[in-house]
């Protein structure tokens, strides 16, 4: 081993280790001292697990070893709490001497208890700044952050807006989350009875209210079966192996199922004529005031009948959303007054924009903005319309070969190609137009896929009430008991999820219910089909006053949903062309974001 390059004299085998400490132990005796003296902290043990130190049951003949896993800053030895230990030794010792220096000279006994409370303050200083190590960070933080009860931890702080009502979203929902922390185990299990009964107040549009204060929600038979009430809907037509919302995109999930009118022309046919006689049922009824609304849900585009009286519209109006250049072109062929409202915001802010005078060289970034690029479509325009009158000048005109007329025409239809299938692209129909278009949605060609998984589907309708050939489905509900991570550990949340095409007044008689039924704490995570999410853009203001939301509540009695969803529905849109994500609710007070 010497030879070895590898070999240290100071090498010791593990048993002669052990000899070593054995006779040292037998040399030292029972009464050794430890090197460091251990300063007694009370509350402290000298290293977890163990007695403490200055317990009664904790024999005096030796030291405790110490615990290899231990953390050297949880123990008596951390800096943190080896200056408490030392703070309190100097207060100790000094509390004699203050009370002999007192009893010397009872005079001086103020200066002196000044004296000593400024030496304290300064002790504490000191502590206060000693820096700590970052396990002491995390430690104190564990220690001085309370043990959260509710689901306000999980649910991100709720915004500054705060309102008894929340806007309506005319936006459809594929999905919506509930939490809160009261249990949504009265939403699961209805009876036989309950499920029947709420079928029934839903076909013939009988609301009963739940009552205002619910002790025991498993109990409430008015609230479960206005639970059932609420996910009812209408849809045509009906595949029961297939689902046919959403449409747009959703050509994955058609494929590989069994579409025996897919190469069956007559099939095909007879579908769309039972289809047509929905849809023109479903216009029928909205026209009188008997159905609120229904949405018309193609491969391509999404369409939103509402009655007249909603959203602060005078009439009937239709929203068309994404759209291309050729359906537009083609509607105004078939004569049907249209208008593109989130352009015409966009032009009246820029008209407005120029029409105030600019105190300071520098516009807005959005004016400046909107302006450069309107000043880029006029320059394109002039390019088009000025001909090539500099070309003569130049003495060229025969050398360069100009453009045809089909090139100058695509030129200036650039500006409403590059809207297609975009936000902007929605499209407004209103008043006795929306006649026009409900004809030119039967005749269309278009508004059914002719090659794919979708060939020869019509489009899906979506409605709150009955219509002809319509089929009654049930949302989909589940209450699930989850733990949640917070920063001190795991909390029990309660969650209700309901998933299907979800509308409006879906969503607002749910958020009724829940009021009561979770007393008034709860948060909602909303999924939004995204392409019906502009379909909240506002209607362009007329020059006729706005129908009052009083006699609109009472034109729509008849229309088969609840006066407080109709009351919402009937204000004025205010999210512009976003969706609600979340909303939350505490103390019976809506708050929401975007």
């Amino acid at each position: 081993m010497a030879e070895l390059g590898c070999y240290s004299p100071s090498f010791k085998k593990p048993c002669d280790v052990l000899r070593m400490r054995r006779n040292r132990a037998r040399s030292e005796g029972p009464e050794r001292t430890t090197s460091s003296p251990v300063v007694s902290v009370p509350g402290v043990r000298p290293f977890s697990p163990g007695p403490l130190l200055n317990a009664p049951g904790r024999s005096r003949g030796g030291v405790k070893r110490r615990n290899p896993f231990a953390n050297i800053e949880n123990t008596y030895n951390s800096p943190k709490k080896r200056a408490l230990s030392h703070t309190d030794g100097e207060k100790a010792a000094v509390a004699p001497v203050l009370d002999g220096k007192l009893k010397e000279r009872p005079n001086a006994g103020a200066s002196l208890r000044e004296e000593l409370l400024n030496t304290d303050r300064r002790k504490r200083h000191e502590m206060t700044t000693v820096p700590l190590s970052e396990d002491d960070c995390l430690f104190e933080e564990e220690r001085s952050t309370p043990v959260l009860k509710s689901p306000e931890a999980v649910c991100p702080a709720a915004p500054a807006e705060v309102c008894v009502e929340f806007p309506a979203d005319w936006s459809l929902k594929t999905r919506v989350l509930f939490t809160s922390p009261q249990s949504f185990s009265w939403a699961e299990h209805l009876k036989a009875q309950e499920e029947a009964q709420g079928l029934s107040s839903h076909c013939r549009a009988q609301f009963t209210s739940a009552p205002a204060n619910i002790p025991d929600p498993r109990g409430c038979v008015e609230l479960r079966c206005g639970f059932q009430q609420c996910l009812q809907f209408w849809q045509h037509p009906s595949m029961p192996w297939l689902s046919l919302f959403p449409r747009i995109g959703a050509e994955r999930k058609f494929s590989g199922k069994c579409v025996p009118w897919a190469l069956d022309t007559t099939l095909q046919q007879s579908l769309m004529s039972d289809w047509s006689v929905s849809l023109t049922s479903l216009y029928s009824l909205l026209k009188a005031r008997l159905c609120p609304y229904f949405y018309l849900c193609s491969y391509q585009f999404t369409v939103l009948f509402r009655a007249a009286g909603l959203s602060g519209s005078k009439g009937i109006t239709a929203l068309l959303s994404p759209t291309t250049r050729g359906l537009r072109e083609a509607m105004r062929v078939e004569g049907i007054e249209f208008s593109l409202p989130l352009l015409e915001e966009r032009r009246k802010s820029k008209d407005l924009a120029e029409s105030v005078p600019q105190t300071d060289s520098e516009e807005p970034a959005s004016s400046a903005a909107l302006s450069e690029h309107s000043e880029n479509e006029e320059d394109d325009d002039d390019d088009d319309d000025g001909g090539f009158s500099w070309l003569k000048e130049m003495g060229v005109q025969d050398k360069i070969k100009k453009p045809d007329a089909i090139s100058i025409k695509l030129r200036k239809e650039h500006r409403e190609v590059c809207l297609d299938h975009r936000p902007e692209s929605v499209v407004l129909v209103e008043g006795s137009n929306t006649f026009t278009l409900l004809n030119f949605l039967i005749n269309c060609k278009s508004l059914v896929a002719a090659a794919g998984s979708q060939a020869g589907l019509p489009p899906t309708l979506l409605a709150p009430t009955a219509f002809r050939g319509a089929t009654l489905h049930t949302l989909k509900a589940r209450a699930v008991n989850v733990k949640t991570r917070v920063r001190t550990g795991y909390q029990d949340v309660c969650s209700l999820e309901v998933t299907g095409p979800i509308m409006p007044h879906t969503l607002h008689a749910l958020t009724q219910l829940l009021r009561p039924a979770q007393r008034g704490e709860f948060s909602v995570g909303l999924y939004t089909h995204e392409p019906t999410a502009v379909l909240n853009v506002p209607i362009s203001p007329s020059s006729e006053p706005e129908p009052q939301p009083e006699c609109v509540v009472q034109d729509l009695g008849r229309c088969g949903l609840q006066q407080s969803s109709v009351q919402q529905l009937a204000a004025p849109s205010i999210l512009g062309k976003c969706a609600l994500r979340q909303l939350h609710m505490r103390d019976y007070s809506y708050s929401w974001k975007t």
